[in-house]
Formats: structure tokens, C-alpha cells, sequence
């Protein structure tokens, strides 16, 4: 098999193993929200590890596409830098001859430099051979960390087909149904409610050229990289306009877990789904918070995106950059925020006059807040401050 052929069939593998990547994602989500037992957790657990190990292969099949493409380029990595000039090498050794450790002396290695005979100022050191030592050198750039939850799935989204609309929410239902006698004329009941939400689509996107020679000379998947910087730039905006509807519900401080408690026991609704969608700052309060016998209350919870939860609410981790110190949301966020997605868009195409591809991303998308009633926007107030 040639090297294109090798090439082509690692990219197919790749394509395959990144498609199925999210249905075992969400295997492993439907799996945990499922299991009643334990061996129905272990089931949960052994697909979640099965999930790391696709994702350890995907990155180590990555790495190896770019070996390949740098070897069609006729690149190499060099494993060492070019050998010592002979004059550096003949300068080198005739130190080295001219040492006599049993005696103290001096030595010249250029024209009026003399050195005294001590280890510290005549042993050879790494700074006076740089040309006979290797440096290690990757071509294909690590992505710095960062906290990546993405909040959309969390939000009820909806297919936008126009540039606006109202989209109806139906109220949570108070009445009940009357006791009637055998063949007694049915009481009427109480109409449904409805509220109205307006949406509106807003534009957010973006392009970058990329030259051909860049992407030609490049060790690494160039265009791949920067497409992975677009989505990750999209999934930040879409973060951010969550986070901002967010801080537009009905605001709570919060110092300690009988805070906690009295918002989740009394002012949410029991009807509504609870998690905490928590900044750093926020997470750190939670970390710490115990109960009367002295156990924290954070628990490992593989269904949770951050694998923890609180008073049996899932919890999701988001910087202190993007959502403010001491922030969080706790509520039902899929009743709390609409989500009208309009377009996604990511594409490529060759510009001709500058020789290079232009990368284009971008988003049409609204967000709304849909029912103020199920969520705070929570802040922490240190007690000692």
C-alpha cells in the first residue's frame, strides 16, 4: 500500500471514529439517567472509559495523519541538529587532550583566552556544546485548556425558519379536576394559559485567509486547526448570550447552604427540573459546603457535565471570564431559555486572487428567556467579608 493510499485510509478511519464519537456520548448520558443498579452504573462507567479510548485513539490517529502528510511533503522531523564544524570539533578535542585532571593548570582555547583548571570554569558544559546536543521539536501545536461546556443543549431549542418570532409556552397548570356523582354533568375545566415569547434572530460570524504556501509548508492540519478555532469561537458566542439572558432573571445572593436550600425547597416551583450551571467561584463555594456530620455535599455524578453534583442538582462548570466571579444559574434551563437556531454555518473556499482558502464561521441564532419563573441568577456573598 503507497503512502496515499495509507493516507486516505487513515482519514477515512478518522471521519468514521469522529462520527460516531457523539452517539456514544450520548449513550453514555442515556445509560446513567437510566440505571437503577449498580451493575446498571458499571454498565454506564465501562461505556463512558470506552468513550475515552476512542477519543485517546482519535488523537494519537491525528498525530499520525500528520506524520504522513509531512512525509508526502517530503518532510522530515529532525531528530538531531546538524554536527560540530570541524573547526569547533578540532577545538573540542585538543581541550579535552590538553586536560590533566592530576595537576593543576592553565589552558588556552582561543588566541588570549586563558581559563583557569577548575571543574567549574574548564569542564565542558551544555552552553559551550550546542551544536552536538539534540533539541526536540514538534510541529503540531497542543491546545491550551480551558472550560468548554457547551450550554446549548441544555436550553429548548427550536428550528427558527424566519428572522423572528413568538413561539408559545404553555404555563404550569395549578387547577384540578373536580369529584362528580355517577352521571353527573361534567364541570367545566380550567382553559390552558399560555404565554408568548419573542425571539429574534441575530447575524455572528467571522472569516480568516489562510495563504496556500501556510497551509502547503505546514507540519500540522493547518486548516484543520483553524477550523477547531471557529467552532470553539461558536460555541463561546453561543455561551455568552445564554450566560447574558442568564443574569436577566430574578437575582439571589447566596452565602451558605441553607441559602441553597430555601431556593431550591421554596421559591423554585417543585414542578421544575433543577441543576446549577456555576463559575469557578461559584463551584469553589459548593466544593466546600458540608453537612451537620461534617461530609461535603459536592458528589461524583457521571450524568453531570462537570461529573459532580449538589442536593441531587446536576452542576456544570463555566469560567469566571465568561459568566463573572461568584455567578450561577439554578433552575430548569430548558424552561427558563428558548433557543432559535436558525444556521450554522463553517466553510472553506479558494480565493483565487490571493492564492489561499478563506475559512468562514458563523451563526444565526436568538436567544429568549421563555419562562422567568424557572430559574435565579445567583451571586455568593462571602459571610466574612
Amino acid at each position: 500500500m503507497t503512502l496515499d493510499e495509507k493516507l486516505a485510509a487513515l482519514r477515512k478511519q478518522l471521519d468514521e471514529k469522529r462520527a460516531a464519537l457523539p452517539a456514544m456520548k450520548e449513550e453514555v448520558r442515556s445509560l446513567a439517567e437510566k440505571a437503577e443498579s449498580e451493575e446498571d452504573f458499571k454498565a454506564a462507567q465501562d461505556k463512558r472509559s470506552a468513550v475515552e479510548a476512542a477519543e485517546k485513539e482519535i488523537n494519537d490517529m491525528e498525530g499520525k495523519r500528520s506524520l504522513y502528510e509531512m512525509a508526502l511533503k517530503g518532510e522530515q522531523v529532525p531528530a538531531k541538529v546538524a554536527p560540530a564544524t570541524e573547526d569547533r570539533r578540532k577545538e573540542v578535542n585538543d581541550f579535552i587532550r590538553a586536560k590533566d585532571l592530576s595537576k593543576s593548570m592553565t589552558i588556552s582555547l582561543r588566541e588570549d583566552a586563558v581559563v583557569s583548571e577548575t571543574a567549574a570554569d574548564n569542564g565542558i558544559k551544555s552552553a559551550d556544546n550546542t551544536l552536538t546536543i539534540p533539541i526536540a521539536q514538534t510541529y503540531v501545536p497542543q491546545r491550551e485548556l480551558e472550560t468548554v461546556s457547551d450550554l446549548k443543549p441544555f436550553t429548548h431549542v427550536i428550528a427558527a425558519k424566519t428572522a423572528s418570532g413568538t413561539y408559545p409556552i404553555l404555563k404550569n397548570v395549578d387547577g384540578v379536576l373536580h369529584e362528580v356523582a355517577e352521571l353527573e354533568k361534567n364541570p367545566a375545566l380550567a382553559k390552558p394559559e399560555f404565554s408568548k415569547v419573542d425571539w429574534k434572530i441575530g447575524t455572528y460570524r467571522g472569516s480568516i485567509p489562510i495563504s496556500q504556501e501556510d497551509i502547503d509548508d505546514s507540519a500540522a492540519d493547518l486548516v484543520g486547526i483553524v477550523a477547531e478555532n471557529g467552532r470553539q469561537l461558536k460555541r463561546s458566542t453561543a455561551n455568552s448570550v445564554i450566560l447574558a439572558a442568564f443574569k436577566t432573571l430574578t437575582a439571589k445572593t447566596v452565602s451558605t447552604v441553607d441559602d441553597l436550600k430555601h431556593i431550591i425547597n421554596i421559591d423554585l416551583d417543585p414542578a421544575y427540573n433543577r441543576a446549577l450551571i456555576a463559575s469557578q467561584t461559584f463551584y469553589n463555594f459548593l466544593d466546600t459546603i458540608k453537612d451537620g456530620n461534617g461530609r461535603h455535599l459536592l458528589h461524583d455524578d457521571i450524568t453531570s457535565a462537570s461529573g459532580k453534583s449538589i442536593l441531587g442538582m446536576p452542576v456544570v462548570v463555566v469560567s469566571d471570564k465568561s459568566f463573572g466571579a461568584g455567578n450561577a444559574f439554578l433552575g430548569d434551563v430548558s424552561r427558563a431559555i428558548l433557543f432559535a437556531d436558525r444556521a450554522d454555518l463553517d466553510i472553506q473556499w479558494v480565493d483565487n486572487d490571493v492564492y489561499g482558502k478563506y475559512l468562514r464561521a458563523g451563526m444565526r441564532f436568538g436567544v429568549a428567556v421563555a419562562d422567568k419563573n424557572a430559574g435565579f441568577f445567583l451571586t455568593y456573598v462571602d459571610p466574612k467579608a
